[in-house]
C-alpha cells in the first residue's frame, strides 16, 4: 500500500460511523450543517467525508423507546426534496435519468451474456460466512468508480454497511493495484464517487432508505446500490416480533418494497448479501422442503428464509461457497450464477488476493 494508504488508516476507521446511527461518508464537499453538528471530516479526505459522532440526529434515529422518530437528518432530507421537485419538472427528472450509465460490462464472469444487470434488476449474493460475498462487492464497486481511462465505469455507488464489516483500506488498497498512478489525487477523486452508510438496526435502515430519495434524485451517475447485508437483522427482528410472523416481518416487508420501488423508479441496480443460517439436516422430510436449481452439473440447496416480498423482487440470486482444491495454496471460492427468470446458470472459481478477486 502507497504511503497514503499508510497516512490515511488512522484517519478513515472513525469515519465510518459508529454503531450509534447511520455514517455518511464520501470525497466530495458538503454542508455540514444540513445534518446537524457535531460533525467530523475525514481527515485523508479533505475535499469532504463527513460523518456524524454524536449529534442529535443519531441520538433521534436510535428510537427512543418507541416515540416518534425525527431528526434534523429526516427534516433536512425533506426540506432538501421538496425544494428539489418543486424546481425540476417530471420532464427533466426523467430525462436525467434516463441518462444513467448502463452496468452490463460491470463483471462479465458473474453473469451469463444474456443475464448482465440492467436498470431495475435486483441481485442477492447468498451465502455463508467467509465465502467471498462482500470481497466480491469490493471488486465491483472498484470497477463502477474507477475512470475509464483506466477500464472502470466511472459511475456512482451507495453502499449501506449494516455488518459493520466494511473495509476503507480493503477498498483503498484494491484502487491503488488497479490504477496504472495511485497518485493521492487520483484516489480522493475514485472514492467522491463512493458513498457509504452504516445503519445498526431495521428500523433505522427503513430511516435511511426513505431518506435517500433525493440522492437519487440529485445523482445522474449514482448507478449502483449496494446493501451488505439484508440479513444482518434477523434474529432481532425475531425476536423482538414474539410469536407474530408478521411482526417479525413488517419492517423487513417495507424495506424490500421501497428499496423495490428506489430501484425501479431511479433506474439503479441493487445488489444485496444474504447469509446462509439454516444449516442442512440429515432428515429427508427437512431436506423435501428445499428449494433446488437443477442444471446439469449444478444441484443447490437453497433454503429461503427471509420475507416472500424480498423473495419475489430478486430477479438474479449468485450463490457463494468454499471450493475445496487441495492441488492449490490459495483458498478457492465457487459461484453458482442464476438468473431466475431466464434460468440460464453458469459456474465460476475465484481467488482472492491482495488485488482483489481473481476469476479462474
Amino acid at each position: 500500500m502507497s504511503g497514503w494508504g499508510r497516512r490515511g488508516q488512522e484517519a478513515v476507521r472513525p469515519a465510518l460511523g459508529r454503531r450509534g446511527g447511520p455514517g455518511f461518508e464520501n470525497a466530495r464537499a458538503r454542508d455540514p450543517s444540513s445534518l446537524g453538528p457535531p460533525l467530523t471530516q475525514c481527515a485523508c479526505f479533505p475535499e469532504g467525508c463527513w460523518a456524524s459522532q454524536g449529534s442529535p440526529a443519531r441520538e433521534s434515529l436510535n428510537g427512543a423507546e418507541g416515540g416518534k422518530v425525527d431528526s434534523p437528518v429526516s427534516r433536512a432530507a425533506g426540506a432538501m426534496s421538496g425544494d428539489f421537485r418543486r424546481a425540476e419538472s417530471g420532464t427533466e427528472l426523467l430525462a436525467r435519468l434516463e441518462g444513467r450509465s448502463s452496468l452490463k460490462d460491470m463483471e462479465p464472469f458473474l453473469f451469463a451474456d444474456e443475464g448482465s444487470p440492467i436498470h431495475g434488476d435486483i441481485l442477492e449474493f447468498h451465502g455463508p460466512e467467509g465465502t467471498g460475498k462482500t470481497e466480491m462487492l469490493y471488486h465491483l464497486t472498484a470497477r463502477c468508480i474507477l475512470p475509464k481511462s483506466e477500464g472502470g465505469l466511472e459511475v456512482e455507488v451507495l453502499f449501506i454497511d449494516t455488518d459493520y464489516h466494511f473495509d476503507m483500506l480493503r477498498l483503498v488498497t484494491i484502487l491503488e493495484h488497479r490504477l496504472s498512478q495511485s497518485t493521492e489525487d487520483i484516489i480522493k477523486h475514485c472514492l467522491g464517487r463512493f458513498f457509504l452508510v452504516n445503519c445498526s438496526s431495521s428500523n433505522q435502515l427503513l430511516i435511511t432508505l426513505y431518506s435517500l430519495e433525493t440522492m437519487f434524485c440529485s445523482h445522474p451517475s449514482l448507478c449502483l446500490f449496494i446493501l451488505d447485508s439484508l440479513s444482518a437483522f434477523y434474529w432481532i427482528d425475531r425476536g423482538n416480533g414474539g410469536e407474530s410472523l408478521n411482526l417479525q416481518e413488517v419492517t423487513l416487508k417495507k424495506c424490500s418494497k421501497f428499496m423495490e420501488k428506489l430501484v425501479k423508479e431511479y433506474h439503479l441496480v441493487l445488489f444485496a448479501t444474504t447469509q446462509t443460517i439454516m444449516q442442512k439436516s440429515s432428515n429427508s422430510a427437512e431436506k423435501s422442503s428445499s428449494l433446488k436449481f437443477s442444471c446439469e452439473e449444478v444441484d443447490i440447496d437453497y433454503r429461503p428464509y427471509l420475507c416472500k416480498s424480498w423473495q419475489q423482487m430478486v430477479n438474479h440470486r449468485i450463490f457463494f461457497s468454499r471450493h475445496d482444491n487441495s492441488e492449490s495454496s490459495n483458498q478457492m471460492f465457487s459461484i453458482v450464477s442464476c438468473h431466475l427468470k431466464s434460468n440460464n446458470i453458469i459456474k465460476r472459481l475465484f481467488s482472492i488476493r491482495e488485488n482483489g478477486v481473481h476469476f479462474c
